[in-house]
């Protein structure tokens, strides 16, 4: 490993609870000489969530403990999710003139701003690291003239990149398999704060908690705590919920979105409106007591990259189960040692996890201190010694 110390831009769509920390650690690490760029403050400032439904600020700082600027953005209708959402033509200048040894882009590919950063990078020689969350082509259901066009161009895409960084096993070979070579490609887990999550988890009074949500002590508590959108597929864990009838359980459902209200109303016609709590949504601070007070944590999604809510609650302890379109479960979840893996859209086999775990207690326990150690070697550590690791290689 060389003495030379890195000069990193990184070019974020707009601030993330989840970056933050690798940001503050990259910023203390003695080989790197870090500057994020944000091209908008979306999350750092309130504004409607889509997907929530509702405004949406994160109760956490996001932007102490690493410089960072605010990029000005040019964009005739600013905002996240569209192409010219976010068009930041000022980083061309910084590129070209601050001499940086490496840009990482988080953007995406789906926004103008990530072509102008590669174009300036590529003309300049300045290596370009950028990647994905994915795991595959396509998620189930995609039309099949959408999944020809991306294996058409991601080969060409990704091949811009000096390094594509991908953040799950499952990532690695799904970037292999398009052609991008091992050497380039790196993998930097998705990870979470997890010394903030732990320390948060064991000052957590759940008996306490669980008296607020009107549910007993001894009760046997699923949680499912997402958005509640089409994708989620929050309505498999309250159907297998219905379906098993455990006694003296309940669902927890934390978050908010488009299907609460139809939700509510299968939850009136199970007969089951006395067993089914919906929180709304909850704010960062306030997640590890979410998650410590649960027995089970369901994350039934159909199309899910990662998911780091599954980072979450098994660093607060409670033991998860994924359908097994959850990126997650290909470097955290062993079915059956840190937690259970089902097929997706299944929803009586996830009834049948519900009731083993209920019925075995000491097994879950297990699985929950397994879960645990796991967590031990995917922390925002291993994140940026692989960010280190491939600035070192370029």
């Amino acid at each position: 490993m060389s003495d030379c110390k890195y000069r990193v831009l990184i070019v974020a769509s707009h601030p993330v609870q989840y970056a933050t920390p690798i940001f503050r650690l990259m910023a203390q690490h003695p080989k790197i000489d870090l500057l994020v760029a944000y091209c908008s403050l979306h999350g750092a400032e309130a504004a409607l969530d889509p997907g929530f439904g509702v405004e949406v600020k994160w109760d956490i700082p996001l932007l102490d403990g690493y410089p960072w600027i605010q990029v000005p953005n040019r964009s005739l209708r600013p905002g996240l999710g569209r192409f010219f959402g976010l068009v930041n033509p000022d980083l061309w200048h910084r590129i070209r003139t601050e001499q940086f040894d490496a840009v990482h882009i988080l953007t995406g590919y789906n926004y103008l701003t990530f072509w102008i950063v590669a174009a300036i990078a590529k003309s300049t020689k300045t290596a370009l690291l950028f990647g994905t969350d994915a795991h595959e082509l396509s998620p189930q259901g995609c039309p099949i003239w959408k999944t020809r066009i991306k294996k058409l161009l991601l080969p060409h895409i990704f091949g811009l990149a000096d390094t594509v960084t991908v953040l799950s096993s499952g990532g690695v070979k799904f970037i292999h398999s398009l052609g991008i070579p091992e050497q380039r490609i790196q993998l930097t887990p998705f990870v979470v704060d997890n010394d903030w999550w732990i320390s948060q988890a064991q000052k957590v009074d759940q008996g306490l908690v669980r008296q607020q949500w009107n549910i007993p002590t001894d009760a046997f508590v699923i949680l499912f705590c997402a958005k509640l959108q089409s994708r989620k597929r929050p309505q498999d864990a309250l159907q297998a919920f219905a379906k098993v009838n455990l006694p003296n359980s309940y669902l927890v459902f934390a978050g908010d979105g488009v299907l609460r209200a139809d939700l509510e109303a299968e939850t009136k016609s199970f007969g089951i409106e006395d067993q089914v709590r919906f929180l709304g949504f909850v704010n960062q601070s306030q997640l590890p007591s979410t998650y410590r007070s649960a027995d089970l944590f369901v994350f039934s999604s159909e199309h899910e990259p990662f998911g780091v809510v599954v980072n979450e609650a098994m660093l607060c302890g409670c033991p998860v189960v994924v359908s097994n379109r959850v990126g997650a479960r290909y470097d955290l979840v062993c079915h059956g040692e840190t937690g259970f893996v089902y097929p997706c859209s299944d929803v009586n086999a996830l009834a049948e996890i519900m009731r083993l775990a209920k019925s075995n207690p000491k097994e879950l326990e297990q699985i929950s201190t397994s879960a645990s150690k796991q967590m031990k070697t995917w922390s925002p550590h291993e994140n940026v010694e692989a960010i280190l690791q491939a600035l070192e290689k370029l």
